[in-house]
């Protein structure tokens, strides 16, 4: 019966030795995860930056040089539509280049309309319902118009008056 005892004791010991092993395996695991999160972890953004601090902001100092201006009468156009009749109401004004330009663009006003009535007697309603319809058209009438002046160029196309119905 001793020798049962003696081999009771290297067992026990042996099981402690397992427990203590274990036990320092899992702090370390522990301690491990803590020091990876805190090490790894992404700093937050600061609370103060504003997102409209990154947006550019034109420069106002430098004034741009406006050319003169030509206004074209109020006009009405049937445009294309699938479902029904629908038309547009536009005004509009054309910047140009120069002053002998304003000349040449008076003496071709029937020329000018006729391109723009034409331009936009073909386009949808649905082309001409969003923003950028729009811009395109605005295009559309400057690259028209320049492609039979002379003198000069038209530099940029405004609408003073636009409905579509």
């Amino acid at each position: 019966m001793a020798e049962n005892k003696d081999e009771a004791k290297p067992a026990k010991n042996k099981k402690k030795l397992f427990i203590i092993i274990g036990i320092a395996v899992l702090v370390l695991l522990i301690g491990g995860g803590v020091a990876g999160f805190f090490l790894l972890k992404k700093d937050p953004p600061p609370e103060d930056n504003d997102p409209g601090l990154s947006v550019p902001v034109p420069d106002l100092t430098q004034s741009e040089i406006i050319g003169p201006m030509v206004d074209i009468e109020e006009f009405i156009v049937n445009i294309i539509s699938a479902d029904s009749s629908h038309y547009v109401k536009a005004s509009l004004t054309v910047e140009l280049t120069d002053e002998a330009v304003r000349e040449e663009v008076e003496k071709r006003m029937p020329q000018v309309r006729d391109a723009i009535l034409l331009l936009l007697g073909n386009k949808t309603y649905e082309e001409l319902q969003d923003l950028q319809g729009k811009k395109q058209l605005k295009a559309e009438l400057k690259g028209r118009i320049n492609s039979f002046l002379q003198s000069g160029k038209v530099k940029s196309v405004y609408f003073t008056n636009f409905v579509v119905q």
